[in-house]
């Protein structure tokens, strides 16, 4: 309970004329109750705004002026805010006239006076009851807000401090692409740890994206898309395809073109993870139908399988972030339980609906996604030869402009020493001299003395980090032919932008895929 003396307790009182704020004051103050009169109505509006249980208001004091200003001080509060508000009338039928000019202060309570002492204690101690629990209900938000704000940082961190070991494992594998051995059995360990290292990539993603969902933070980026188009790119550029024949499934897909007014890149997240999910339920010889049409006025997406079917009860559930169904947890890629989250919130933004349906364990399921289709097709964008629409980052990098390539010299700023040394190895291999730093400092001063064709910066270095090294770089004034490569962990907008602000050229999220990296490398050989 709040101590009297606390300013949410307070009762103020605003009673221009006669003795009633005195009176008042007086009989609240022999029930410990904390009362303030104010001397008009300018100082009830401070107090208001500092804090207060309940206010009481003569009727002669409820002029059009004041009941609009005091309006607009209590619609600045919170949604958890409604004052109490107690009217003391002159009587004779005044209550109604009372009540049409308050307007929307409904939360009013009116004695006729002359006031019972019972009465006023009764209402007085009601009101700030009252308040008391919109206080808490406003702590609670308070906590709730601390509580996300917590929680996005953990968020980040947990992404940046994962991303970094599976950055130096994905180097060391293309190192040893590149420079290992080439029997089978070597060839098979590979595959497994770089099928293993993208589905600790995507758990990664899809932890951090359906936080980004739930607080409202993903910002889609709108064009006309055919849905056929990104299952086209999901089964061929992202190797779906090649999964499920992986793992001993049979996939069948029937599409037809259907436009729809979205994001192809969050589209694309949606799809894929239906695939995987239908993917990771289904035993080995069993079946995947994907399909996309129209259906009544409306663009579909159906994914089915003939996997381990999902309970009546489960199918109520599946959408929960960090659900799983009970029969796949034996399951070596159980996941997070995020996959379906995810999926949800992404196709609400775009307006659409997803269903799960299901015959019950052992006959499989199938997730529909709705979209509301593109309203006109004037500006539709039609696929080229490579029946890709080229809205979507391609994995393989595209052929660098003709030119005369050479050996870069490079400095690799990065306090995580795995991360530092294969990363190293790998642009040795690639013919290029190498400098490494290991905290922000070193980098800036190795890079102001050696002047390196290319800078890559990790952002989350300790002390002075990525973004400021930037800075001093660039302020060091022959830099300006220098390419700046972030590569951090931290992959949200925001960072981005802070990136870019600081003034790195491009901005690289770890694990980094090699080929985008060798392009843009490829690319400053020929500028600088």
């Amino acid at each position: 309970m709040l101590e009297p003396s606390k300013p949410q307790d307070r009762v103020l009182i605003l009673a221009p004329t006669g003795r009633d704020a005195s009176l008042a004051c007086q009989l609240l103050s022999q029930e410990g109750l904390a009362c303030l009169p104010c001397l008009d109505e300018n100082i009830l509006f401070q107090e208001i705004e500092a804090g207060a249980a309940v206010a009481i208001l003569a009727e002669e004091a409820l002029q059009p002026r004041t009941l609009q200003t005091l309006s607009e001080v209590l619609g600045k509060q919170g949604p958890w805010s409604d004052l109490p508000l107690i009217i003391f009338s002159r009587g004779s039928g005044s209550s109604e006239s009372i009540l049409s000019s308050l307007g929307p202060l409904s939360n009013a309570t009116i004695l006729e006076r002359p006031v019972r002492v019972s009465t006023l204690l009764s209402a007085v101690k009601a009101a700030q009851r009252a308040r008391r629990r919109q206080y808490q209900v406003r702590d609670l938000l308070d906590r709730q807000t601390e509580a996300d704000r917590r929680k996005d940082e953990f968020l980040a961190m947990l992404g940046h401090e994962l991303r970094n070991p599976l950055a130096a494992i994905r180097n060391a594998l293309w190192v040893l692409d590149e420079a290992g051995s080439r029997s089978d059995q070597d060839l098979r360990q590979r595959d497994v740890i770089e099928r293993q290292t993208r589905h600790l990539v995507r758990m990664v993603d899809d932890l951090l994206d359906v936080s980004r969902v739930t607080l409202g933070k993903i910002i889609l980026k709108r064009q006309t898309v055919d849905l056929a188009e990104v299952v086209s790119h999901c089964l061929v550029e992202l190797d779906l395809a090649a999964l499920a024949a992986g793992h001993g499934l049979e996939l069948r897909v029937e599409t037809e073109p259907v436009w729809v007014e979205g994001d192809p890149v969050r589209l694309e997240q949606v799809i894929c993870n239906l695939v995987q999910n239908a993917i990771k339920y289904t035993p080995r010889g069993g079946t995947l139908t994907l399909s996309v049409r129209t259906e009544n006025n409306e663009g579909t997406v159906r994914v089915r399988d003939t996997g381990v079917g999902i309970t009546p009860e489960m199918l109520q559930q599946i959408f929960a972030p960090f659900t799983q169904v009970e029969s796949s947890r034996s399951r070596s890629e159980g996941g997070l339980g995020l996959g379906l989250p995810l999926v949800r919130g992404l196709v609400e933004l775009h307006g659409g609906r997803v269903e799960a349906h299901s015959a019950g364990p052992g006959q499989g399921s199938e997730l529909i996604v709705r979209l509301p289709l593109r309203s006109s097709r004037r500006s539709v964008r039609r696929a080229g030869a490579t029946g890709t629409s080229g809205a979507w980052p391609v994995v393989v990098a595209p052929p660098v402009p003709p030119g005369e390539k050479r050996a870069l010299s490079i400095l690799v700023v990065e306090d995580n020493l795995d991360g530092r040394e294969s990363l190293r190895d790998l642009l040795e291999i690639w013919g290029h001299r190498v400098d490494l730093a290991e905290n922000g400092p070193e980098g800036v001063e190795r890079a102001l003395a050696e002047l390196p064709d290319v800078a890559l910066i990790d952002i989350g270095l300790p002390g002075l980090d990525g973004n400021e090294v930037a800075r001093r770089i660039r302020a060091g004034g022959e830099t300006r032919r220098m390419a700046l490569i972030a590569m951090t962990g931290y992959g949200q907008p925001e960072d981005r932008r802070r990136a870019l602000q600081a003034g790195f050229d491009n901005y690289l999220v770890k694990p980094v895929d090699p080929a985008h990296l060798a392009r843009l490398l490829a690319e400053a050989s020929l500028v600088s």
